[in-house]
């Protein structure tokens, strides 16, 4: 039997809610940004083609150069590639630490959670049932973390969390199975001057 493992770029919508200095949220509403990253397409014949009965006895080979370039030596070439430390948001677990970015609202860069961070998961959630648009989605993936992150932002020091980050998946994303919500407490996302420097209580 032939497995495949495909990793996919997360097509995501986060959505950020901004405490005031007394822990508690601003009348703002969230802000929230999508990034899209290509759709994959893969397709497994139902039926593998049966091999010839006579193998030939020369096999060709690869040219080492072709116009335009090099021939890759791996599939992996192909596809672009993280950072180490860098994950798609719906990869992250429960307690995971990390920083975020600006431009890819979709990526994580792991952290440990006694040097200083952006946010930490507090809660990884799934969304269930049938969703058409980007609004729909957002506020199932709120509803979700709402009350958790409300109840652990409470048990935290006076000014060390400043907002949530609800990190979920856009119609698109859904459509494939992109399914998890991460909700998390942060410091001062966007703007780096504050940080997390240990765990949660």
């Amino acid at each position: 039997m032939l497995a495949v493992i495909v990793a996919v770029g997360a097509v995501v919508a986060v959505a950020v809610v901004v405490f005031g200095g007394d822990g508690k949220q601003d009348k703002k509403s969230p802000t929230e940004s999508t990034r899209r990253s290509p759709s994959p397409s893969l397709s497994i014949p139902s039926e593998l083609p049966s091999l010839p009965s006579e193998v030939p006895s020369v096999v060709p080979t690869l040219p080492s150069e072709v116009p335009g370039g090099v021939v890759p030596s791996d599939l992996q070439s192909l596809f672009p590639t993280l950072a180490n430390d860098e994950v798609p948001y719906y990869m992250l677990k429960k307690g995971d630490c990390f920083d975020t970015f600006d431009s890819l609202p979709g990526q994580a860069a792991e952290r440990s959670c006694t040097k200083p961070h952006d946010a930490e998961v507090v809660k990884v959630a799934e969304l269930n049932g049938s969703y058409s648009t980007d609004a729909a989605l957002k506020k199932a993936a709120s509803a979700l973390c709402e009350s958790i992150l409300e109840r652990t932002a409470a048990r935290q020091p006076a000014g060390t969390v400043r907002g949530t980050l609800v990190q979920y998946p856009d119609s698109s994303g859904y459509k494939i199975g992109i399914d998890n919500v991460a909700c998390s407490l942060a410091a001062d996302i966007g703007k780096g001057t504050n940080k997390l420097t240990k765990p949660l209580k």
